[in-house]
């Protein structure tokens, strides 16, 4: 593994039902791919062992933020990665997209690619979750001042000095208005890169509820307010 190798962190909890078939898309696109199991009580862990991946576990459901920060630590602590990729485990994304997005950031040599459903495509999307999204972007200019399209997109490319850079404290969803802070607090270089999202049942079963978003922003606030004070 050198400075061009990457690799794929996929944050799950009792992805049972579709792990096996998201693991073998990425696979052949992506040799290297860890799951950090963020205490699934299905048989996450057995899926993404038998399909070659590497996986770490944490004993109880701490929230995505946290498995994609042990997912960091992890690769700067044991690897030598010179990216990671990092991809939702609900079949949302598409790995070639992914694949595409590793590409543009060796070629442009930007320190973040940051997935955009507004410049590439959506399918199945409700607009409840539409209009929450536009929120959220509202919302993370106003916090970052970076001009992002899109926020809360899971499909990410980060090189490594990025990595080190995160440190997420947002264990819930927060973390990803909470990832595109550091990008401008770091002033890290990155771009946006158009990508398709495809929402099922299975994916929008999974997703934010209206609560939930509520939680995010009262989150963030909290966030804002102690990195201000």
């Amino acid at each position: 593994m050198g400075a061009d190798s990457a690799c794929v962190v996929v944050p799950v909890f009792n992805e049972a039902a579709v792990l096996g078939d998201v693991l073998r898309r990425l696979g052949s696109h992506f040799e290297h791919v860890i799951c950090v199991d963020d205490g699934s009580s299905d048989d996450s862990r057995d899926i993404a062992l038998a399909a070659g991946a590497t996986v770490l576990r944490h004993p109880v459901n701490l929230g995505q933020g946290a498995a994609l920060q042990t997912g960091f630590d992890y690769v700067l602590r044991h690897t030598s990665f010179g990216h990671v990729v990092t991809f939702d485990a609900d079949g949302q994304h598409d790995p070639a997209d992914a694949a595409a997005m590793l590409d543009s950031a060796r070629r442009l040599g930007v320190d973040v690619v940051l997935g955009s459903r507004v410049a590439g495509a959506t399918s199945g999307q409700t607009s409840t979750r539409r209009l929450l999204l536009r929120g959220g972007v509202v919302f993370t200019r106003w916090a970052t001042g970076l001009p992002v399209s899109d926020t809360h997109n899971g499909l990410r490319v980060l090189n490594r000095d990025a990595v080190a850079a995160m440190q997420l404290r947002q264990r819930g969803m927060a973390h990803a208005s909470e990832l595109l802070g550091r990008i401008a607090d770091r002033r890290l270089s990155w771009q946006e890169f158009p990508v398709s999202i495809s929402y099922t049942a299975y994916s929008r079963g999974k997703g934010q509820h209206s609560i939930e978003a509520v939680n995010v922003l009262f989150d963030l606030m909290s966030l804002r307010l102690r990195s201000t004070s």
